[in-house]
């Protein structure tokens, strides 16, 4: 699927608010609703668009606490990696999991109250899966956040 200037400035607004009405989005891009429409819902179709979701505030759920948390491993099984996998979904306050280059074999962004509750989501983590190193640091600001991605024109689909 080919992506014009249209389809790239429907993916910038519908990112910055998914709520937007059709009859809005159209006029922002100079279209009618049905073609406006039409390209969300292809754009939906191609799986560019996966998901449109409220986005909550952390501390007004009581979760305003940040931790990255590095995970090293000495078991580089595809055994092991399943247990980790299930155990790092079945917790709640790990809302990020990426597997890593270099040192670091896994990094987690974990939301939690306060120091006592990561306290909570790191034992919950260590009794699930044997671990060999984990090193836990706690966002003392957040200066950017965004889940806006950078729409560009070299976009493959």
């Amino acid at each position: 699927m080919g992506m014009d200037l249209i389809d790239r400035k429907l993916l910038e607004l519908l990112q910055s608010d998914a709520t937007m009405p059709v009859a809005e989005l159209a006029q922002k891009v100079n279209l009618s609703q049905t073609p406006c429409w039409k390209r969300v819902q292809r754009l939906k179709e191609a799986g560019v668009i996966r998901a449109q979701v409220a986005l909550c505030d952390p501390r007004k759920l009581g979760v305003g606490t940040t931790v990255f948390v590095a995970v090293r491993t000495n078991q580089h099984t595809e055994e092991w990696a399943q247990m980790f996998t299930r155990a790092v979904q079945a917790i709640p306050e790990v809302v990020e999991v990426y597997r890593m280059s270099g040192e670091t074999d896994y990094l987690l962004r974990v939301v939690v109250s306060d120091i006592d509750d990561y306290d909570r989501v790191y034992k919950l983590l260590i009794h699930a899966v044997p671990l060999y190193d984990v090193s836990s640091s706690f966002a003392m600001e957040q200066i950017k956040y965004s889940t806006a991605l950078p729409v560009r024109e070299t976009a493959i689909t």
